[in-house]
């Protein structure tokens, strides 16, 4: 197992067993990669890698964790670009997810829900915590952006995403994923929407 690249300067051994474990993880999928292959890939060793994550376990959870926060901080974007716009924060998120829907094996949170399948693994749960938040955050802005039937148009949306997260796995980047930004414009040009009262 090559060693990871180092940067400018060495970092620490946490951040570059992380590292490691991120890339190997993601490429090979999470029951295939060994505690040994990843201090190897990190320039460390296990005994320093136990010194910092107690167990595999622990490390896949924090691994996990960080994609999330990574996914938590869109949204930040979205607000940023977007103050007071709910619409337009919607389809900046959408835009920003349909490039993310057709790159490398997909959604690495979603990967690692389907080999994690013991519902107490500390990682699933941070799986499902994130997917929960991010629907309730989907359904809130979809309320926010007028529509009428928020709970079922951010369904509708957030299905469309994890689906042609998914379909890469199968057909690749020139498959169905690659309409995601189509579609999910095509569901928000058509969902009904409130009416706006105008004033007497």
């Amino acid at each position: 197992m090559a060693r990871l690249k180092p940067g400018p300067r060495e970092a620490p051994p946490r951040e570059r067993i992380l590292r490691a474990a991120r890339e190997l993880f993601y490429r090979d999928g999470i029951g295939a990669v060994s505690v040994e292959a990843i201090a190897t890939a990190a320039g460390t060793n296990k005994m320093t890698l136990y010194r910092h994550f107690s167990s595999k376990d622990e490390l896949v959870a924090a691994y996990l964790s960080e994609l999330a926060g990574e996914g938590e901080s869109l949204w930040d974007a979205a607000s940023a670009a977007h103050p007071g716009e709910p619409e337009a924060q919607l389809r900046y998120l959408l835009k920003h997810v349909s490039q993310f829907a057709g790159a490398g094996r997909g959604c690495a949170l979603a990967n690692a829900a389907i080999e994690l399948t013991e519902p107490r693994h500390p990682a699933r749960r941070v799986v499902e915590v994130h997917k929960r938040r991010q629907r309730e955050r989907l359904v809130a802005l979809v309320r926010a952006a007028g529509f009428l039937k928020p709970e079922q148009v951010a369904d509708e949306l957030f299905l469309l995403v994890e689906g042609a997260r998914v379909s890469l796995q199968s057909f690749g980047r020139a498959g169905p994923g690659s309409r995601l930004y189509a579609l999910v414009q095509a569901l928000l040009d058509s969902a009904p929407r409130r009416k706006i009262q105008k004033p007497v």
